[in-house]
């Protein structure tokens, strides 16, 4: 999953000119861990357990960042744009946050090495959404529907509204898009507001539909989701959604990248 975040944040890279930085994190409590001689690694596939060498665990780290670098360099060939890879050593979050501005755009993966792909939300995900200061891509690879809409959902906080509303805006400026605006429920939209977003995102009126939120449950949410064919979410950090019970297990019912803005 990390591989296609690194292919799709190429591509947003070449369409927004922005530069692309790759992070490998050496993880020190791993390292660490392998330096008690009672330590064992049990093979996830085999079952096989043996010692936990700090000397293989240092060159295995070695040959994952020179793949991770070519990798990079791959997934950047088809665009030519500047891109850097950074390998640190530390906590995976806290070296990410060291690296990451405010108008900067993280993309990773929704699940990492230790899980399923669609099991759950991974560690470092969580940690970079709820502390990263500038917006978080969790990307899912999915079937992009031709006639497909950005779904932006929007509740009570202007100035959170109006950053989804920027990040929608830019996303759909390089593939044309309709979008939907998703409210919670009792919520509504002034007239002259609903233009002001419309003029914002750069769309016709007919291609700009507004929908009601009945419901924060999961399975609802992603129901209503698939009608609208959605291809991408895009939602604040403080937004209901998030911060309803089972917003977990939302993210990855949807199947769906998942734009985070603060």
């Amino acid at each position: 999953m990390s591989y296609a975040a690194l292919t799709a944040a190429a591509e947003i890279a070449a369409n927004t000119g922005a530069d692309l930085l790759g992070v490998f994190v050496e993880e020190q409590d791993l390292l660490r861990s392998a330096g008690f001689g009672f330590s064992r690694e049990v093979g996830a596939s085999s079952g096989i357990s043996h010692p936990f060498d700090p000397t293989g665990l240092e060159q295995r780290m070695q040959r994952l960042a020179h793949q991770v670098r070519r990798a990079l360099a791959s997934a950047v060939a088809p665009y030519g744009g500047r891109h850097t890879l950074s390998v640190v050593r530390g906590h995976v979050v806290d070296e990410v946050l060291a690296l990451a501005e405010p108008q900067d755009l993280l993309v990773l993966g929704r699940v990492g090495w230790s899980f399923a792909p669609g099991a759950r939300l991974g560690s470092t995900a969580k940690g970079l959404v709820r502390r990263s200061p500038g917006r978080v891509l969790l990307w899912c690879e999915n079937r992009i529907l031709p006639q497909g809409r950005v779904v932006v959902f929007l509740n009570d906080h202007k100035e959170a509204n109006s950053r989804a509303v920027t990040a929608a805006a830019e996303m759909i400026r390089h593939s044309y898009r309709p979008v939907t605006l998703l409210l919670g429920a009792g919520s509504d939209i002034p007239s002259e507001d609903l233009q002001g977003i419309q003029r914002n995102l750069g769309i016709q009126e007919s291609d700009l539909r507004v929908r009601s939120l009945a419901s924060t449950d999961p399975v609802f949410v992603a129901r209503l989701l698939s009608q609208e064919k959605a291809v991408q979410l895009i939602l604040s950090r403080g937004c209901a959604l998030l911060q309803a019970p089972g917003a977990e297990e939302l993210l990855v019912a949807l199947n769906l990248p998942v734009t985070v803005t603060p």
